[in-house]
């Protein structure tokens, strides 16, 4: 995208990054994955994606086991 349709100034605050924050609040913050005998149970469209809306920069992404 270009500055024409990015962070339009009535949008804008102090990071300059709120289209960023309007794409994440779109897409979410997390996943809940089904894993099953270590593979992730897909249906036969489905995959997974990281999407970084503020970047590049160095992300840590954070993984919980839950038995359910």
């Amino acid at each position: 995208m270009n500055d024409t349709f990015d962070n339009k100034e009535a949008y804008r605050h102090a990071e300059g990054n709120s289209d960023s924050h309007m794409k994440s609040s779109l897409v979410g913050a997390s996943e809940t994955l089904i894993v099953e005998n270590g593979e992730v149970i897909y249906g036969t469209w489905q995959s997974t994606y990281f999407a970084e809306f503020d970047g590049p920069r160095r992300r840590t992404v954070y993984v919980k086991v839950v038995k359910g």
